[in-house]
């Protein structure tokens, strides 16, 4: 990593675009899915409308509604901590950036329900049978992608070092 690079924000697009895409799609959501009533949408995969009032997979979902500001005071912090990361990378290091991008814009979009409502928007559910994922929204893939990113980069870094 080198020093704060300014030109490094035009990572901040893609960032801005998880966010847009994230709240629209929650929105459209909450205006058109029934609460708790799964939309078949493919035989693997349903649009069911959820509020999380928790963090991954409803941790500390029942907890009374402290965690709304634990949850939301952590998502500030690790957005600050990844906005500057990103702001100090090397102009080569796309794959990071990417990453880092993805991982801002996620957890900006879950932070914005959570300051609004209390909760967290989520309506994708992937099942097989009566097997069900928790179900989940764009910033949540937003951050998963970011975080396979970060693996793929630090096994490639690992190999070529």
């Amino acid at each position: 990593m080198s020093g704060f690079n300014p030109s490094r924000a035009h990572w901040l697009w893609l960032s801005a675009m998880v966010i847009a895409l994230d709240q629209l799609s929650k929105g459209l959501a909450e205006r058109l899915l029934p609460l708790h009533e799964p939309v078949a949408l493919m035989p693997l995969l349903n649009l069911t409308l959820m509020h999380n009032e928790g963090a991954a997979f409803s941790l500390l979902a029942d907890a009374g509604g402290w965690q709304r500001w634990l949850f939301a005071g952590f998502a500030v912090l690790v957005t600050i901590v990844l906005v500057s990361w990103l702001l100090r990378l090397n102009a080569r290091e796309h794959l990071t950036a990417a990453a880092l991008a993805l991982l801002i814009g996620g957890a900006i979009g879950n932070l914005i329900d959570r300051l609004r409502t209390g909760r967290v928007v989520d309506f994708i559910d992937v099942h097989y049978g009566e097997w069900h994922w928790p179900a989940f929204n764009l910033a949540d893939s937003a951050i998963t992608l970011g975080v396979i990113l970060l693996l793929i980069e630090t096994l490639r870094a690992g190999r070529d070092a």
